[in-house]
């Protein structure tokens, strides 16, 4: 009798053992190629019908907004079925004891034990065993718990204590790889953030830039006409005291007369004509800077605007050679955000300026426009076209990219055709290089839809 007796435990332990073993090696099985929360809705599951439970529950270590710690579910079998995660206080539940980094078990009375726990009320609750998700560095980040509706057994107490250890281990090592693949998320979008904010201001500095090299060029050539002007001024100065010399004389020729009359027409005339020059000049650039100002869209005569972009960047243009030839209709209109498309003009030529021409001109660049009816929308064509060096592919494949450039080291930001790319795209259009190739001139199209308003 005495063997029988030695005999029935180690048999009970050999049983258990099997049991735990199979256990563990179904739902190590079933956990094996899934992260995160569902592992974890997996691991409740095989848990509980594994430990014969009601519920398993797996949650996350956190500060309610009454600044009491709590727990917020992550996954919570229910019997039949998951059931909707929530958060609830630690205070006066088993759980506390778990965050306390020791295993909690009850066996049964669970209620009793804790009646100010108004969830184990609603789970009709009479055992419970949980054990903490414990970190690398030693930190309690969440709970492993089973809950049963009736009395919980020595031997499952044995089973539940292998398996929530084996697997709250694991659960802490995918909660606290969630909490760095959050970091590091929260650290690329701070960086991310970072260059996007730089890069804006890069934008910003590169139109500055441009609107100072377009300022300079325009004084440059402003002071051509108004220098003509104030000599032809002083050259009439002389002309008026030829005249009173004449008038005063004892005797007067109508001829000298007629003469100093004429010069003082052909140079009121020459004052005349430069001063207007100046002033188109003016008043081109400051149409052009007002419009690059602003975000206003309005009705655009394409043509017309196109021309004052150019003369606005004449000298530019002329130093190296480039003509400019308007291919639109006189008449073709589009409602436009003037001072954006201003800029659109403004960086495809200058583009051409600094790229298309290396070792100078002649050149020519052409801009054309018109409208077509693609997919029942109406759209503005619009096309920029150089007969300079033309693209690498590398190039043509890279050209809209910021910070791309082929003067690297030579003054180049790479903004110039990306400030293109992205005022275009949040005008609602779109942007292609429609044939590049080496010493064959580049063509670049763009597309934008046609607003009646």
């Amino acid at each position: 009798m005495s063997e029988d007796k030695q005999a029935a435990p180690l048999f009970d332990a050999n049983q258990g053992k099997v049991l735990a073993e199979a256990a563990l090696r179904s739902i190590t099985a079933s956990t094996a190629r899934v992260r995160g929360d569902d592992f974890l809705r997996i691991l409740v599951r095989d848990l509980a019908r594994a430990l014969d439970v009601t519920y398993v529950i797996a949650g996350r270590v956190i500060e309610l907004d009454d600044g009491d710690q709590g727990i917020r579910t992550l996954a919570v079998w229910g019997g039949a079925d998951y059931l909707p995660n929530m958060d609830y206080s630690l205070r006066h539940t088993p759980c506390q004891d778990v965050t306390e980094q020791c295993m909690c078990f009850h066996g049964s009375g669970i209620q009793a034990d804790y009646p100010q726990d108004s969830l184990l009320v609603d789970m009709r609750a009479e055992s419970y065993i949980g054990l903490p998700m414990i970190d690398t560095e030693g930190q309690v980040l969440g709970i492993l718990s089973a809950i049963d509706t009736k009395p919980m057994s020595e031997d499952t107490r044995l089973l539940a204590l292998s398996l929530l250890s084996i697997f709250g281990a694991r659960g802490a090592a995918e909660l606290q790889h969630q909490d760095r693949e959050q970091q590091l998320e929260s650290k690329v979008q701070r960086r991310t953030e970072a260059l996007l904010a730089a890069q804006a201001t890069l934008v910003e500095q590169e139109k500055l830039v441009a609107l100072g090299a377009l300022v300079a060029g325009v004084a440059h050539e402003v002071n051509t006409p108004i220098g003509v002007a104030v000599t032809a001024a002083s050259t009439m100065s002389s002309y008026v005291d030829a005249l009173n010399q004449c008038i005063g004389a004892e005797r007067v020729s109508r001829s000298e007369l007629q003469a100093l009359a004429q010069r003082l027409r052909e140079g009121s005339q020459l004052i005349e004509r430069n001063l207007a020059r100046a002033a188109d000049l003016i008043g081109n650039f400051k149409q052009l800077a007002v419009d690059q100002g602003s975000q206003h869209v309005s009705e655009v005569t394409l043509r017309d605007h196109a021309l004052s972009v150019v003369s606005a960047h004449g000298p530019e243009l002329r130093k190296v050679g480039i003509s400019v030839e308007v291919d639109i209709a006189p008449d073709l209109r589009s409602w436009l955000d003037a001072g954006r498309w201003s800029q659109v003009l403004s960086n495809l030529l200058m583009n051409a300026a600094k790229h298309a021409y290396p070792n100078g001109g002649p050149g020519k660049v052409t801009l054309a426009a018109r409208m077509a009816l693609e997919d029942g929308l109406r759209w503005l064509l619009f096309e920029f076209a150089d007969d300079g060096v033309g693209l690498t592919p590398e190039a043509r494949e890279r050209v809209f990219e910021p910070f791309f450039t082929t003067k690297r080291g030579q003054g180049g930001s790479g903004l110039g055709m990306h400030i293109v790319y992205t005022i275009v795209h949040q005008m609602g259009g779109q942007t292609a290089v429609a044939a590049s190739t080496p010493g064959a001139g580049c063509r670049i199209k763009l597309r934008l839809p046609v607003r009646d308003r």
